[in-house]
């Protein structure tokens, strides 16, 4: 994961990636400003743009760049969302960068809390035949109902350890055939890393995965670069399914009280659809293939006579 050394230090420096990335991805066509005053270097707007739509110095917003100021207003930070054109999302992350920067003891990154209550298992079950799996904060499967392992087809080839959603659709070769919008998937999932790495970004589980991903993978590694943060926790998904078919399904994603850092995604259709008969049918073959006999490698079934 990339690192700047600035007085600081990374706390200040985060929320300072976080503002390059922003204004770079703004035209100044879209704030009302014509795109002159000589060839630019770079794309998005200027720091002296961004300061003066923000009402604040060019010196001091150099400085929130830089990490070497900390300690912004809440009405400066702000004037940098509304400046910056910022979705609910990204501002709530940007007052987030804000506050990590002005503490003046860093935190520990946290334990990542890969446990699934028996409760929850009991949910997913219970779920059937809709899909449904929880995630880490990582996006690690720790839990799934056998429709929920089906669903993401594939998923089941890789051992359990290794099952994370962001691996499967950067790595997996079966995720840009699945999936019809593989562009957002993508986007999604590189979004909720990015969000979290700006809150915890020495966090050991975070790091292997980014570093992974991001020596394997030219498109993360692109996406990585861009900094965005809007999330999506509900809509729907369109899956080219090997054993179903096309489907379209709704989904939305729940927080888990008590593990706040973990989430489900169930995925749902309405009774009497297409859909629903195709969910049922991959709920069905999915228990048929977790209690079907496991043979050992290199033997063949005895063919009666």
């Amino acid at each position: 994961m990339d690192r700047e050394q600035h007085s600081g230090g990374t706390r200040g420096t985060e929320l300072g990636r976080f503002l390059r990335a922003c204004r770079a991805r703004l035209a100044p066509e879209e704030v009302g400003l014509v795109a002159g005053g000589g060839r630019r270097r770079t794309p998005g707007l200027r720091r002296e743009e961004l300061a003066t739509l923000a009402g604040i110095s060019i010196d001091y917003y150099a400085r929130l760049e830089r990490g070497t100021e900390t300690r912004p207003s809440p009405s400066v930070i702000d004037s940098l969302g509304r400046a910056l054109k910022l979705e609910d999302d990204e501002r709530d992350h940007l007052r987030a960068l804000a506050a990590l920067a002005a503490r003046s003891v860093p935190q520990s990154p946290s334990a990542p809390n890969r446990t699934v209550r028996p409760g929850v298992k009991l949910l997913l079950e219970s779920l059937r035949p809709f899909p449904a799996h929880v995630f880490s904060r990582t996006g690690d499967v720790l839990a799934y109902n056998p429709g929920g392992l089906r669903l993401v087809a594939g998923l089941d080839d890789w051992p359990a350890e290794q099952r994370n959603i962001a691996r499967y659709v950067f790595l997996h070769p079966g995720a840009r055939v699945l999936f019809d919008d593989w562009d957002n998937q993508v986007r999604s999932c590189v979004n909720g890393l990015r969000a979290l790495a700006g809150m915890e970004p020495d966090a050991p589980d975070l790091t292997q995965l980014v570093g992974e991903l991001l020596l394997k993978s030219p498109e993360f590694a692109r996406l990585w670069e861009r900094y965005d943060v809007k999330g999506h926790t509900y809509g729907r998904k369109t899956f080219h399914h090997p054993e179903v078919g096309d489907l379209t399904l709704g989904y939305q994603t729940l927080q888990l009280q008590g593990s706040p850092a973990n989430c489900m995604v169930v995925y749902y259709a309405e009774p009497g659809t297409p859909e629903h008969d195709a969910l049922a049918l991959l709920d069905l073959a999915a228990d048929e293939s977790e209690h079907a006999p496991r043979l050992p490698p290199n033997r063949q079934p005895i063919e009666k006579p």
